[in-house]
């Protein structure tokens, strides 16, 4: 028992640690699936009336999850043909323990296409 109550810490850290990985890793993939459909609608989208709201609108579609007010979303083009189109995305993360934040900061994504 006493070998129990000395060990149920570290394995309780261990395993809030785990999901809040879980939680942040799962919010990373989103985000850069998220930025890959937003540079595909930018580099199929030049003939669109505005390409650039339409592909951060895309970004902002695929990203449900996250929350809308905390994700930014740039747009770098000419939206001429061969060009290329750049998509970063950045969001938040916290990783916290108990109440104590370990790591944080903003998680970045960018994806590049050429304009078809």
């Amino acid at each position: 028992m006493t070998e129990f109550a000395l060990v149920l810490p570290i394995l309780a850290m261990l395993l809030f640690g785990v999901i809040q990985f879980g939680i942040v890793f799962n919010n990373y993939l989103q985000l850069t699936d998220a930025v890959r459909a937003g540079s595909r609608k930018g580099a199929v989208g030049r003939h669109l009336q505005n390409p650039r709201a339409a592909a951060i609108q895309t970004v902002r579609d695929a990203s449900t999850s996250l929350k809308q007010s905390d994700l930014d979303v740039s747009v770098t083009s000419s939206f001429l043909q061969g060009a290329d189109v750049s998509v970063t995305a950045s969001y938040p993360y916290s990783i916290n323990l108990l109440g104590v934040v370990v790591k944080s900061g903003r998680m970045t994504s960018t994806t590049k296409e050429r304009v078809e």
